[in-house]
């Protein structure tokens, strides 16, 4: 039987190293793997869809869903993941002491539908009492001058918002031209005159989890949807796949006898996150993630990302929602 040929970017990863190097291999499928930033792999596919699958936005991803955009599907492979407490800024004078205090002020964000940024403004509105209507919102680049938004919006009405493509977050928190930055990447002045608004993040990301049961999903596994539409038997062997190279990345971080990452204590720590999150603390599919991904779509649908409220099954295909029991 031939190969079918497919390209997919991905940034680079332990837990689908073992797909794109075909240690793993896709049933039916010869991979064309390239490994390139994450920025460069949204702007690409988004605006050229260059690639067969790529890792994706799951900002932009609803968006475009919502929007009725079928030229791009999802599977329940969650590449990337992070909490948001450690992501607000603040110029190092800042007299802000607490995202409590974000209310009213003037906040810069590299794109409003940044999947960071969603899910910080879900927080700011629903953990911290901060009404989106009362901040000014200044888009622009972190780093450099010319960023601009990559899908369409639908902003509430009371959001004020402008776009500063001429500006970036770093030089105008430094500046004092911003008060506070909700930002993934972080700009290049932290530690050099800007700070986090919150620096012992991490037992504030726990007892949010804790208290939520949110998980946040930054970036998902798509597929062109012409390509899924004529070989639709294609999303379930790539999940299989992925999810087998993310176990085979947990065990070996799992490991005693050896170290697989250049980092003490691996073992221990990778017990510590079972603790809290379960047995499978980086769960794929549906069902392990379905209050991620409700939070998620409310956040989006309330923040004008979405034009309308999506349910989490339409985000993926029904061939990847099952599977077959022995």
């Amino acid at each position: 039987m031939s190969l079918l040929d497919l390209s997919i970017a991905l940034d680079e990863y332990d837990h689908t190293q073992e797909v794109t190097n075909g240690r793993i291999p896709v049933e039916g499928v010869r991979l064309l793997s390239m490994t390139l930033p994450i920025e460069e792999i949204f702007y690409r596919f988004a605006k050229f869809r260059e690639f067969d699958i790529a890792e994706l936005s799951m900002g932009k991803y609803v968006s475009l869903r919502s929007q009725g955009d079928d030229s791009v599907i999802a599977l329940p492979v969650f590449i990337s993941r992070a909490f948001r407490h450690s992501s607000i800024y603040v110029a190092d004078d800042s007299p802000l002491k607490s995202a409590t205090e974000l209310a009213g002020k003037r906040i810069g964000i590299p794109e409003w539908a940044q999947t960071a940024s969603i899910y910080s403004r879900g927080m700011l509105a629903h953990e911290f009492g901060v009404p989106l209507s009362s901040v000014d919102w200044v888009q622009a680049g972190v780093n450099q001058a010319g960023r601009v938004e990559k899908v369409a919006l639908k902003l509430p009405a009371d959001i004020r918002y402008r776009s500063a493509p001429e500006h970036s977050i770093d030089a105008m928190l430094r500046a004092g031209e911003l008060d506070a930055a909700l930002t993934a990447r972080p700009p290049v002045s932290l530690g050099k005159g800007i700070r986090r608004l919150i620096p012992d993040y991490r037992p504030v990301e726990e007892a949010y989890y804790r208290k939520t049961g949110i998980y946040p999903i930054m970036h998902v596994l798509v597929m062109r949807g012409d390509v899924f539409r004529r070989h639709p038997w294609v999303a379930m062997n790539l999940y299989k796949a992925f999810s087998a190279a993310k176990d085979r990345s947990v065990e070996r971080m799992s490991e005693v006898a050896a170290s697989h990452a250049p980092m003490p204590w691996l073992p221990d720590y990778t017990q510590r996150l079972r603790d809290l999150f379960g047995p499978d603390f980086y769960p794929y599919g549906l069902e392990p993630n379905r209050r991620t991904l409700e939070a998620f779509l409310q956040y989006a649908f309330e923040q004008g990302v979405c034009h309308r409220k999506l349910e989490v099954e339409e985000l993926f295909p029904k061939e990847v929602l099952s599977s077959v029991k022995v």
